[in-house]
């Protein structure tokens, strides 16, 4: 079933069709209309270069990229359990179009999408195609292709997504809006989320440059930055051939990566005045770390989990793959799962929550035997006390101590 954005270039765009004014009874901020002001009404734009930051940081940072594909790849391989007013469900419709949510993706790759854009940009937005009705299936829409147009309340009114120089409307009039848009929390925005790539925009620049500073020192190995100085005793200068067969010279016998530590052979009261610091004297390396290690931690990504040197927080690689799960992992599929039960909660079910499925992670297996160690160990519960607490339904009979 195509989405609305696969009939972009088909169908002609269509005027948005005017929104109602609120009724008197409709509660709303007391802020609202000061927001709205501050907007204008009109469609915003996120107001950073999302492009910029994905090509230097996802695209041109190994760290980066590694970082925003672990979280995005755990995220994804997480499973939802739907729960009905507290009540596991065995199978729900929730859950089955989760698994397959659009005939191009499945699951893991849908949530995969989803996360990598809240990271990178602090936004992420998902298209629900509906048929009499039903939600049949999701999208994963590209942050720098949609804006919030705000309504006189000071929320999104519309969603603006363009591509191919054509733009569709998705008005949020109705049970169920067609767009969610999560947000990472933003201190000076009232509508668009900070992501994480953003924050660590400073450290993604200063391991960039620090890389291209290697590059240009290996491709330039034989040839350090300096000068050379011809000091004539009778203060003559070289002549114009002189000059050029020296340029050539250099340029063919020690430049390039080939000629890495070829000793350069001075004649005619030339001398080398090197005019640049040393690897040693920008302690290159240590920055290089120091900066690999903040965008680590912008990411909640322990370092050691990367191969960064220098970081000994954790005693061993298995407490830091327990911390990333707690502190990261789990927090935002949370939060994931949570927006998509509230925003579908009208087509699958008001009391409709999902929960991630802690017991398929084998890197929280030591804290689940420890559980399971103490309530065992436990007289004053029941057994459906016991159950409840690991997250399963009551059985009868189990009311008892």
């Amino acid at each position: 079933m195509p989405n609305r954005l696969t009939r972009l270039l088909r169908a002609p765009f269509r005027a948005p069709r005017e929104s109602s004014p609120l009724s008197r009874e409709q509660k709303s901020s007391r802020v609202a209309r000061l927001v709205q002001i501050e907007s204008g009404g009109t469609a915003r734009w996120t107001p950073r270069d999302y492009a910029a930051l994905a090509r230097e940081g996802f695209v041109k940072n190994a760290v980066a990229h590694r970082a925003i594909k672990l979280v995005a790849e755990n995220v994804a391989a997480l499973t939802y359990l739907a729960y009905e007013a507290g009540e596991p469900q065995d199978h729900h419709a929730l859950t089955d179009l989760l698994a397959r949510p659009n005939p191009r993706q499945d699951g893991a790759a849908f949530l995969e999408a989803v996360t990598a854009y809240l990271l990178i940009s602090g936004n992420g937005y998902v298209e629900a195609v509906s048929l009499d009705g039903t939600v049949r299936e999701l999208y994963a829409l590209r942050p720098d292709r949609m804006r919030v147009v705000p309504g006189p309340d000071g929320w999104a009114q519309a969603y603006d997504y363009t591509a191919a120089g054509r733009t569709v409307r998705f008005e949020q009039a109705g049970a169920l809006p067609p767009i969610l848009h999560l947000v990472l929390f933003n201190p000076l925005d009232d509508h668009y989320g900070l992501g994480a790539l953003e924050a660590a925009a400073v450290a993604v620049d200063t391991h960039n440059a620090a890389a291209r500073w290697n590059k240009a020192l290996l491709d330039n190995a034989a040839r350090p930055s300096g000068a050379l100085v011809y000091a004539a005793p009778d203060g003559a200068i070289l002549a114009e051939d002189q000059y050029e067969r020296l340029k050539r010279e250099l340029e063919t016998s020690y430049q390039g990566a080939a000629n890495a530590g070829r000793p350069l052979l001075l004649e005619g009261g030339l001398d080398w005045k090197a005019m640049s610091m040393t690897p040693k004297d920008m302690d290159f390396l240590e920055a290089k770390n120091s900066a690999a290690r903040e965008i680590a931690f912008a990411f909640g990504v322990p370092p050691m989990l990367l191969g960064i040197p220098g970081d000994n927080t954790y005693a061993n690689f298995q407490e830091a793959n327990r911390a990333f799960w707690r502190h990261t992992v789990l927090p935002l599929a949370s939060r994931v799962g949570g927006a998509l039960a509230q925003w579908l909660a009208p087509a699958f079910g008001e009391r409709l929550t999902l929960v991630v499925d802690t017991d398929r992670v084998d890197a929280l297996a030591g804290d689940r035997a420890a559980l399971w160690d103490r309530l065992t160990a436990a007289p004053f519960l029941t057994v459906n006390e016991k159950r409840a607490m690991l997250g399963f339904g009551p059985i009868d009979g189990g009311d008892r101590v």
